[in-house]
């Protein structure tokens, strides 16, 4: 069936924010509830799509008696004796529209756009079934989820039980600065007018990229040529990378391949016979929020590499550092683990429905 037989999309009338009061009907904008107003233009929860902007195609299910504002497109006068509105929203959020959406500076979904969404024509019956296996696979995604968190809330405690506080270095651990664990670099940007110098299979990462433990891959890859002239840099395998500029500042990740970055990243190969990398970025990540205090600069906020060299952390005895990256090793399993679980459930929520 088509999506405009079986409903009417429509937009509304746009609720501004000095619109908006404190208590009243939930307005339904592009992301869910934007405040509240003194009206309501639905009785009955509907779904509404977000139709203009970064987050367009959204899916939304509004509340009873709310409204749903103009950058929504709802799908209202919905026919519930040939679709379910949870079947339907399920449907929608999985397929996406990719396909239906239009222009560029500022993507948008239109009413014609959505005349070419298809629906599968099911039996009431088989719609209640789908979206009872797809609600209870969320909930064990949810829990999955959960458990991923409190495996990462159990490092940080093993961390605080073996070392203490390291703002503070309440157990009197010997401080030692980052340059005396490894030879410290910076990256470089190679000439964007050279095409051929970001044709290659070298990644070559950027801060906004130190988004994890771990970093695998990058958004650009140069080429060996690239390297050479410029001053980008070979980082080699299991390096600690950290940001230097602006809010990047200290985000930091362990490369697990052969890499390369631009000049906003510091990294060193830390020598293993001192300290151990993983001890390394978890006190980095405890001691961020004091250290970003220390940044220079006006409209900016930024380290240099000296700044970074001179960082001083507690350096706790070689064996107990090793201990505890052990003990990060194993919960990095299980969090791998739950990772696949909720991967392959993903799947099958999709393969359930489209």
């Amino acid at each position: 069936m088509k999506l405009i037989d079986v409903c009417k999309p429509k937009q509304w009338k746009t609720i501004s924010t000095n619109e908006l009061v404190k208590d009243g009907y939930p307005v339904f904008g592009a992301n869910g509830i934007i405040g509240y107003f003194s009206d309501y233009n639905h009785e009955k929860p509907t779904l509404c799509i977000t139709c203009r902007g970064a987050t367009c195609g959204t899916v939304n299910k509004s509340l009873p008696y709310s409204y749903v504002t103009g950058n929504s497109m709802a799908l209202d006068d919905l026919d519930e004796s040939v679709i379910m509105i949870d079947f339907l929203y399920y449907f929608l959020q999985y397929r996406g529209f990719n396909d239906v959406i239009t222009g560029s500076a500022q993507p948008q979904i239109t009413r014609q756009s959505l005349s070419k969404i298809i629906i599968p024509d099911f039996d009431i019956t088989i719609q209640k079934e789908i979206t009872q296996t797809i609600h209870d696979l969320e909930h064990l995604i949810l829990i999955r989820n959960k458990q991923i968190e409190n495996l990462a809330d159990l490092v940080k405690s093993r961390f605080n039980e073996m070392f203490g506080d390291p703002v503070l270095n309440d157990m009197g651990w010997e401080k030692h600065a980052l340059k005396e664990f490894g030879i410290w670099k910076s990256g470089g940007t190679p000439k964007r007018n050279e095409e051929d110098f970001f044709r290659g299979h070298i990644p070559w990462i950027t801060s906004g990229e130190l988004e994890h433990k771990y970093i695998k891959d990058s958004f650009e890859k140069i080429t060996k040529k690239a390297i050479e002239c410029s001053s980008a840099k070979i980082i080699e395998k299991g390096s600690l990378l950290l940001g230097m500029y602006d809010t990047a500042g200290l985000k930091s990740s362990i490369n697990t391949k052969v890499m390369s970055c631009n000049q906003a990243i510091a990294f060193a190969k830390l020598d293993d016979r001192i300290t151990d990398t993983i001890y390394v970025y978890y006190v980095i990540q405890n001691l961020r929020s004091m250290l970003l205090n220390q940044q220079r600069g006006v409209r900016q906020k930024n380290f240099n590499l000296s700044m970074i060299k001179n960082i001083s952390i507690p350096l706790p005895p070689l064996s107990l550092q090793n201990e505890f990256a052990d003990f990060v090793a194993q919960v990095d399993k299980s969090q791998f683990a739950c990772g696949i679980v909720i991967k392959l459930w993903r799947n099958s929520l999709k393969s359930s429905i489209i």
